[in-house]
């Protein structure tokens, strides 16, 4: 059995929650109540054949990580239902789409959850994506199915009736994230580089803030695990002197650059990488940084987008070859396009599944016993294999895959062999959340 890459899902989403944390810094405080624009309710043509489905989709759209950085999902499963709806909807049923921003704090979201769930009774939430998921505890406790969501937080791994985009193995029982508060993931990301690239030096640059370090901790605990020799890079995030990283990974010769910064920080790395003629063989990123902005992220430094690979768990979107991939690109029309659109796809097309499978005995309780069979789900192809097994103990290892892209000026990301065969049985590391 093919498992999914825990280990890249996981540290994009700590690298993420790491973002959050350092830009919450500078960020105003939130009020308790949310405006009514945070609530939005897709319109869309109603088919024959029934009352809507009404399915809520919470989103951290305004928050300290800005503007459009977590509405990927969201987009991605809108264009589903629309898609589905122009279809005739779900066995003759509209799919009614409730957003919600949250504004990417816990009081917001807890708002959205009442809003949602207790107001609007919605069946189910779907591509969650949220930087404080608060409100997990009360889904929990309504069984509302949250279905595809993205673990920015531990709570797809803590709570029952919440379903993650990368599968989960914990337990899952409402007292604490994973197995006692440890969660685990694999090795296979530095594997791969280390097997195709031949790196044996890795850097990792963090700020001086907690949760910036200690995800710089976690990568740097996976790459000596696979062999490597680790430069650990460390800049004040109010004044960073990225010159100073920039001449010690020269002095060092890193070949292989991770981090555990925001975007505008990943650019300044950069451009002063390029000032000082620092190449690396991979500069790696994740799935929430794998979109077309590539070119104006990286504007000022080409040498760092000729490195540029991002890995996941999930098909690259630019993999036009795959008939999933042209069925999600067309319904995203001319629109720049990301992994987590293609991901906020994939959810939509598991919830529909999920629901069909009911027939016309449409019960919660039918989706979760789809979205828990012991056989794994991959949205026609465009995931690899997700499963919840909630395990008693965690595993040591584990057979992972890992899809891996990497941007070629001209062509865009291109993929790195077929991510069901990039696949190794490799350790799986405990950490703390």
């Amino acid at each position: 059995m093919r498992h999914r890459s825990r280990a890249a899902d996981a540290a994009g989403a700590l690298l993420l929650t790491a973002v959050l944390a350092v830009l919450a810094l500078l960020a105003t405080g939130c009020g308790s109540r949310l405006p009514e624009r945070a609530f939005e309710t897709r319109p869309t043509v109603t088919p024959s054949g029934g009352e809507p489905l009404r399915v809520g989709i919470i989103t951290s759209a305004t928050s300290p990580v800005g503007g459009a950085a977590l509405t990927g999902p969201r987009d991605g499963a809108r264009a589903y239902f629309d898609a589905l709806n122009a279809r005739g909807g779900l066995d003759g049923r509209r799919v009614e789409v409730v957003t919600c921003d949250d504004g990417g704090s816990g009081v917001g979201n807890n708002a959205c959850v009442h809003r949602l769930v207790d107001e609007r009774k919605v069946f189910a939430l779907v591509a969650t994506t949220a930087l404080d998921y608060a409100g997990a505890p009360r889904v929990a406790r309504a069984g509302v199915p949250d279905v595809g969501g993205q673990p920015l937080t531990p709570a797809y791994d803590t709570y029952p009736h919440l379903y993650g985009i990368y599968g989960s193995s914990a337990p899952r029982t409402g007292h604490a994230p994973g197995w006692n508060g440890v969660l685990y993931g694999g090795t296979e990301v530095y594997r791969w580089f280390r097997e195709h690239l031949g790196a044996r030096t890795a850097a990792v640059v963090s700020y001086n803030q907690a949760a910036s370090a200690a995800y710089a901790r976690l990568v740097a605990q996976g790459l000596r695990a696979e062999g490597y020799r680790v430069v650990e890079e460390q800049v004040d995030f109010a004044l960073p002197n990225f010159r100073a990283v920039a001449a010690d990974l020269r002095a060092r010769k890193a070949d292989l650059l991770f981090d555990a910064m925001d975007t505008h920080g990943n650019a300044r790395l950069c451009e002063a990488m390029e000032t000082s003629g620092v190449r690396v063989a991979a500069k790696v990123t994740n799935v929430q940084n794998w979109s077309s902005s590539v070119p104006r992220d990286y504007a000022r430094s080409p040498g760092c987008r000729a490195a540029l690979f991002a890995t996941g768990a999930s098909r690259n979107h630019e993999d036009t070859g795959h008939p999933a991939v042209r069925e999600f690109r067309a319904a995203m029309g001319d629109r720049p396009l990301s992994q987590w659109q293609l991901e906020g796809w994939a959810a939509a097309m598991w919830f529909t599944d999920a629901a069909r499978s009911c027939g016309d005995r449409l019960t919660r309780a039918c989706v979760e016993a789809y979205l828990g069979r012991p056989e794994p789900y991959t949205a026609r192809g465009l995931l690899l294999p997700v499963r919840f097994e909630h395990l008693a103990e965690p595993p040591t290892t584990r057979f992972t895959c890992l899809s891996v892209a990497r941007w070629q000026d001209g062509r865009g990301w291109v993929s790195q062999g077929e991510m069901t065969r990039n696949c190794a049985t490799v350790p799986q590391l405990g950490y703390r959340p």
